[in-house]
């Protein structure tokens, strides 16, 4: 049995990350003191996960549920997480029936921090099962058409949209790339401590929902009130793609904004356009891209260098200290996996030939955003010594992943594994920086340089495109700069691409007999003060 491997982000939120993650305000890590026992659990005593699976409070007509009770699902998490879990050894052992579900799960996990001084582990979260399938097998949200950037965590808060689908509600209210978030349905977003109101807005639960914004330009001119209803949108993988012609030869440049299923039928369409119009140079957009399918990954690195990759390997998965040779979801043995040269069936058929580029390098623009998956390409084609040259900022850093595993009702997403290259790097915990002279394993060759908020993506004046299409042209960091060129073909795949007709297929990837391991970020976490 087959299982692909997956990085993909939840729903960036203001408070706790996924669709009903915990509160994060009681036990370990908090101020508080945990509740007095109320159970007559032994600790440090585990039985089998499998003993509490499927016990709900609250089951779930038409599936495996069974009758249980709150203490039930927390004893699975217990017994889960201290079997799966990558630092299971520093998680505090609590009473299972002193806790709601969500506030349990928030203290499966370490409070250590980081060498830099941040949290160990910033990626746990949870997301609600039926909306997790939907995103991940079909790239379908409940949401505006629009990409929101959370800039600053704490008051005083920035928040900017930065891409707006054509046609979108977001569309429709006159919002572009730039936009700055004042005020949602009348709570300051800048410094309020009404988080909750601010999170319903920005992150509707449901199709249908009305929200007011006032907004106002970049520059904070314009100031003015929206409204805007959400919708079931579909997400396009890869809704901007460009050719530019340059003294060097064909540039390609393409967004690309999640590692969803439908997304290999969209790489694989934008590396065969781009064979047809001669591309000699990639320049890879990956700014906004905080995850998905290992295999898409694998996949495109693949695109990207060519055969050279064949038979090479792309990644290795390590879990903790209690399953050092066998895969303890899998049960299979743990075995590095190589470059991908044939599609995984994802969105098109598995087996068939994947096209690529084969070329000797690959410009990707990066920002804090850019999150495992993305961070996996990066890491896969420099184990094979494949040149990669970054563009922005430092990246988020999660070389860790998981098996997202539902349990009545809930997908989990808790720390079980660490990925290393060929080379066995893998330590880029606090991200891969872009550095015009790299000395440290992190540090990638390239250049530092903002998001340019006030130009549109894929335009060559963008600051980070431009930079790179001046790398392109044999100019330095210092020396690139905004080029006045004009694309040789207008934006390609810009309106949202229809589901495929086999997603109907692609359930059974998600599931609790198909579990699949994956990377990812929680998305940016803004606090009340």
């Amino acid at each position: 049995m087959k299982y692909p491997t997956l990085i993909i982000a939840c729903m960036t939120t203001l408070v706790a990350c996924g669709g009903g993650g915990g509160s994060g305000s009681s036990g370990s890590g908090s101020n508080n003191p945990p509740p007095p026992a109320q159970s007559d659990y032994a600790a440090g005593i585990f039985s089998s996960a499998n003993v509490y699976k499927d016990r709900c409070e609250a089951p779930r007509a038409g599936t495996a549920d069974l009758t249980g009770s709150t203490e039930d699902e927390n004893n699975w998490l217990r017994s889960w997480s201290h079997n799966l879990y990558l630092w299971y050894d520093e998680i505090i052992d609590e009473d299972p029936a002193a806790y709601t579900v969500l506030e349990y799960f928030d203290l499966m996990k370490t409070f250590e921090m980081s060498p830099t001084g941040t949290d160990k582990d910033r990626f746990h979260f949870t997301y609600d099962t039926e909306a997790w399938e939907r995103l991940s097998q079909s790239g379908i949200a409940v949401g505006y058409g629009a990409v929101l950037e959370l800039v600053t965590s704490s008051v005083p808060r920035e928040a900017f949209f930065v891409y707006v689908t054509p046609g979108s509600p977001a569309d429709s209210a006159g919002i572009l790339r730039g936009t700055r978030i004042l005020e949602v349905d009348g709570v300051d977003l800048i410094n309020s401590a009404d988080v909750d109101v601010l999170n319903a807005g920005l992150f509707p639960a449901n199709s249908g929902e009305t929200h007011e914004f006032r907004i106002a330009d970049y520059n904070g001119t314009n100031e003015r009130l929206i409204t805007m209803t959400a919708i079931d949108a579909v997400e396009d993988p890869v809704p901007i793609t460009h050719t530019f012609s340059t003294p060097q030869g064909v540039a390609g440049y393409f967004l690309f904004t999640s590692f969803i299923s439908p997304a290999e039928e969209s790489l694989v369409e934008a590396v065969n356009d781009f064979n047809a119009a001669g591309v000699t140079e990639l320049i890879l957009d990956l700014r906004y891209n905080n995850g998905g399918f290992l295999d898409i990954a694998n996949e495109l690195a693949f695109m990207v260098a060519g055969p050279g990759a064949q038979g090479q390997v792309f990644e290795e998965i390590q879990f903790n200290s209690k399953h050092p040779n066998i895969n303890p979801v899998t049960g299979q043995s743990l075995s590095p996996t190589n470059f991908h040269s044939t599609t995984q069936g994802f969105s098109l058929t598995s087996g068939a030939a994947l096209p690529t580029l084969s070329l000797s390098r690959v410009y990707i623009l990066v920002g804090p955003s850019t999150a495992s998956a993305s961070e996996s390409v990066i890491n896969g084609l420099r184990g094979i010594d494949f040149q990669v040259i970054l563009v922005g900022n430092p990246t988020t850093g999660k070389p860790y992943g998981f098996y997202p595993t539902d349990n009545c009702g809930t997908t989990y997403f808790s720390i079980q594994f660490k990925g290393i290259n060929a080379k066995g790097f893998g330590d880029f915990a606090d991200g891969f920086v872009p550095h015009e002279n790299p000395v440290e394993a992190y540090e990638v060759q390239g250049c530092d340089v903002q998001d340019d908020l006030e130009t549109e993506l894929g335009h060559p004046s963008e600051a980070r495109l431009a930079t790179a299409l001046g790398l392109i042209d044999g100019l330095d960091c210092s020396t690139a700069s905004p080029i006045v060129m004009s694309p040789s073909s207008e934006p390609a795949r810009f309106e949202p691409r229809p589901i495929p007709n086999n997603a109907s297929g692609i359930g059974s990837r998600i599931s609790t007999e198909r579990r699949v391991p994956r990377m990812d970020l929680p998305g940016k976490i803004l606090r009340s003060h």
